[in-house]
């Protein structure tokens, strides 16, 4: 059952390549480079009912799934299973992005409670996404072994955080922000998905330092 969970990690990023293109397919006009995903489930958008369906909803889910996997594979090592922690949290984070939709748009001068809320959800996404695969440049060779999925991990840390700049200056432009988001994104989920793999590869039941960490 553990090894099911585990590779819900490695459908992450497969299913977001195909849910935000078959949705984007249903957009008319709409650009993958310029416009971000959540416009995908705005408010009069024609995708609107259907992006957070496809979307938000089964890969919070399956980031549930897997974030528990880890949490139960290293029982003990509690670095590791808070890892896993923040991984299940980025799954109710995107569920709370899919159930509050972002204004027309997404970037109102005048937001709506509902997009402070998508907002916020976006946040707390980028934010525990983001420190889980910082903590796993420490851990992959601490806990597995893997000094190559370190450098891995930090690699795809900076290539994620080096864009942010870049999808701030695009906010101003209205010039290649889905682009950018989509390399900060589409980085982050590369490296979730490897991960999973790294971890279906151990044996089932993997020995683990009870020692705190």
């Amino acid at each position: 059952m553990k090894k099911y969970a585990l590779f819900s990690g490695m459908l992450i990023p497969v299913w977001l390549f195909c849910g935000v293109l078959i949705a984007g397919s249903l957009y008319p006009g709409y650009s993958h480079v310029d416009q971000a995903m959540s416009e995908l489930g705005a408010l009069e958008a024609p995708t609107h009912q259907l992006s957070p369906i496809i979307n938000n909803f089964p890969l919070g889910v399956l980031f549930l799934l897997f974030g528990g996997a880890v949490v139960s594979l290293f029982s003990g090592a509690r670095l590791a299973q808070f890892s896993g922690l923040l991984l299940m949290l980025h799954g109710l984070a995107s569920i709370s992005a899919g159930l509050f939709a972002c204004d027309p748009g997404c970037n109102p001068v005048e937001p709506s409670p509902d997009q402070v809320l998508h907002n916020l959800s976006g946040l707390v996404m980028f934010a525990s996404l983001t420190l889980a695969n910082l903590l796993w440049v420490y851990l992959a060779r601490k806990r597995v072994g893997a000094t190559g999925f370190s450098w891995f991990s930090l690699v795809c840390l900076i290539v994620s955080l080096a864009v942010m700049p870049l999808m701030a200056a695009a906010v101003e432009s209205g010039e290649a922000f889905g682009l950018y988001q989509r390399i900060n994104y589409g980085v982050s989920v590369i490296w979730l998905g490897t991960l999973a793999w790294m971890l279906t590869r151990l044996p089932g039941t993997m020995p683990v330092n009870a020692r705190s960490t």
